[in-house]
């Protein structure tokens, strides 16, 4: 489902829509959401779609749409060093944007019931991790993805802070879906055809909040038809840093730290804070039509007499605002990734240099 936004151009102007309309609300979801581009995770004959609120898939390969995300986002109230399971992780989309936020101290896990999806978020992964340089802007807590159905995640696995579903809970699961959580965590499902926020209060107390209507698929049952066994899922430890970690984390840190204070000073060949966010283009927009057909969801536009007579006139207007907005001076340049160069300017021996870029190739 989706549809609730106009289409952006970008990334960027998908994220000014969202905040616009009020689906994302805090600093840290927008910062997260501006970090990781969402067409990155479309196969590349998809990604003309990647900039509208629909939901998109491809065989296994699911996205949910960007409105769905945002909500979800919100209502996890993420923090800093928390715990994080992803029942239907996908592409890994929401669990490396959750990631950003959690910091190397977190715990980010997920599961997924197809092998070759769990191939494809790896892929993605890597790919964030070694050509983004919003990698370098954020102290990441990397996901680690596991196979399994997620109705059958073993009974000894650790409690988490935070748990998201990302297919539709049949009632009778939902004290399953409850008991992953600890006390104070929260559990954000679609529940009865509404995402739905639950709170752990207590050990046997919760609150409950309905945040909005949503269609999604139903969670698939596990198949017992082979053995007639359970095939249990069991989630990966929750394992103590390295010191060889934590010393990397600490000297990224520092050199973040120095460089801000550089930008600050005006030192250090004059650095300077890139913008935050690209100036967003204002133009004349017509809203899409949401078609609904047997849970699937498409967009069309749908003319009237006025568009066919004004369609040249639209677009005359748009190219004339577009020249006017341009500044006179060449196309900039992208920004400098500070951190990655300070990395490559240390007098260290390369293995080192790389270690510390997480082994991003040059």
């Amino acid at each position: 489902m989706g549809g609730a936004v106009s289409a952006g151009e970008d990334n960027d102007e998908l994220i000014d829509n969202l905040k616009e309309a009020q689906y994302i609300r805090t600093e840290l979801v927008e910062q997260a959401f501006r970090a990781i581009d969402r067409a990155d995770y479309y196969l590349e004959e998809f990604k003309d779609n990647a900039y509208k609120d629909l939901a998109w898939k491809h065989g296994n390969i699911h996205l949910s749409a960007p409105c769905i995300y945002s909500e979800v986002m919100e209502a996890l109230d993420l923090q800093p060093g928390l715990s994080f399971l992803n029942l239907g992780s996908g592409t890994g989309y929401l669990s490396s944007m959750v990631g950003l936020i959690l910091g190397p101290f977190g715990v980010n896990h997920g599961v997924e019931l197809h092998s070759d999806v769990i191939e494809y978020a790896k892929q993605k992964l890597d790919f964030f991790i070694k050509t983004s340089d919003s990698f370098d802007k954020f102290e990441f807590c990397e996901p680690s993805f596991v196979i399994g159905n997620c109705l059958e995640i073993s009974p000894d696995c650790t409690q988490y802070d935070r748990v998201y579903c990302g297919a539709g809970v049949q009632k009778e699961h939902e004290d399953y879906m409850k008991n992953l959580l600890k006390v104070g965590g929260i559990l954000v499902m679609p529940l009865e055809e509404k995402l739905t926020k639950i709170t752990r209060t207590g050990p046997s107390a919760w609150e409950t909040k309905k945040i909005l209507a949503v269609s999604f698929a139903p969670l698939i049952q596990p198949n017992h038809t082979d053995s007639g066994k359970s095939r249990l899922v069991h989630l990966p430890p929750v394992a103590v840093r390295s010191l060889q970690d934590l010393a990397r984390i600490a000297i990224r840190g520092t050199l973040k730290k120095l460089i801000h204070e550089e930008a600050l000073s005006g030192a250090g060949n004059g650095l300077r804070s890139p913008p935050r966010f690209k100036r967003r283009r204002l133009r004349r927009r017509r809203m899409e039509t949401i078609v609904f057909l047997d849970k699937e969801v498409f967009a069309s536009r749908i003319s009237s007499p006025s568009d066919d007579n004004n369609n040249s006139e639209d677009m005359e207007e748009e190219r004339l605002e577009e020249e006017e907005s341009k500044p006179s001076e060449l196309k900039p340049e992208p920004p400098v990734n500070f951190l990655r160069e300070k990395v490559l300017s240390l007098p260290l021996p390369d293995p080192l240099k790389y270690y510390l870029l997480y082994y991003r190739e040059k």
